[in-house]
C-alpha cells in the first residue's frame, strides 16, 4: 500500500492538516501519512517558529493515531528544504509508493518548484482544494510538466477553511482557538507563550 507525504511549516499544526491527511488516506488507500515539517522553507516569507516547538506540537497532534507518523527528515537537514530532496531520501528508505499531498494552489505553482520533473518521477501527487484557489489548469500544467496527468489525483474534497496564519493572529489577539487545534496543542502554545503579540 502507498504512503502519503504531507509537508509544511505546521506553524502550528491544526485540525485542517489532520482532516486532509485522513481524507486523502481514505480516498487513495494510504497505509500511512508522514507529516514532514520543513526546516528552512525556501519560499516562505518571514520567520517561522523554531523547529523544536513545531515538532512538539506535531507529536502532540499525532499521538495515538497509528496511521500518522512524524518525520524529522527536513528539520535535521541543514539549508533550505526542497521537496525533491526529501522525496529522494524517502524513496531510498521506503519500499512503498509515495503520494505527495498538496493544495490546488501549490499544484498550480509546481512547475516553478526546484527540479519539478524529478519530483514528479519520485511520487504520485494528490491535490486537495484550498479556499479561494481555482481548479488548476491541467492542460497548462501538463504542457509545463509532461506526464503530470498520469501521476495526479485531483481530489474535490475536503475543503478545509482553517489557516495557521489566522490561528497565530487569533492567539496574538487573545481570541479562542480551542476547536481549531488538536488536543494538547492549544495548551502547549499557551504554556510556551507562542504567537503572542510583542
Amino acid at each position: 500500500m502507498p504512503v502519503g507525504i504531507l509537508g509544511g511549516t505546521f506553524d502550528p499544526v491544526h485540525i485542517g492538516h489532520l482532516i486532509i491527511a485522513q481524507e486523502v488516506a481514505l480516498e487513495l488507500g494510504l497505509e500511512l501519512v508522514y507529516f514532514i515539517p520543513v526546516g528552512q522553507p525556501p519560499l516562505k516569507q518571514g520567520a517561522v517558529t523554531p523547529a523544536a516547538h513545531r515538532l512538539e506540537m506535531l507529536r502532540l497532534a499525532l499521538a495515538g493515531n497509528g496511521g500518522f507518523s512524524l518525520s524529522t527528515l527536513e528539520v535535521a537537514r541543514p539549508g533550505p528544504s526542497y521537496t525533491v530532496d526529501t522525496l529522494r531520501a524517502l524513496k531510498g528508505a521506503e519500499s512503498r509508493e509515495l503520494v505527495f499531498i498538496l493544495g490546488w494552489d501549490a499544484l498550480s505553482g509546481l512547475p516553478g518548484w526546484h527540479r519539478p520533473q524529478e519530483l514528479l518521477a519520485l511520487c504520485r501527487i494528490a491535490a486537495v482544494p484550498r479556499p479561494g484557489a481555482p481548479v488548476p489548469d491541467l492542460d497548462g500544467l501538463e504542457k509545463a510538466l509532461p506526464g503530470l496527468r498520469g501521476r495526479l489525483h485531483l481530489l474535490t474534497g475536503p475543503l478545509v477553511s482553517i489557516s495557521a496564519s489566522e490561528i497565530r493572529r487569533r492567539v496574538g489577539r487573545g481570541l479562542p482557538v480551542r476547536y481549531l487545534l488538536p488536543p494538547g496543542v492549544e495548551d502547549y502554545i499557551r504554556e510556551q507563550g507562542l504567537y503572542r503579540e510583542a
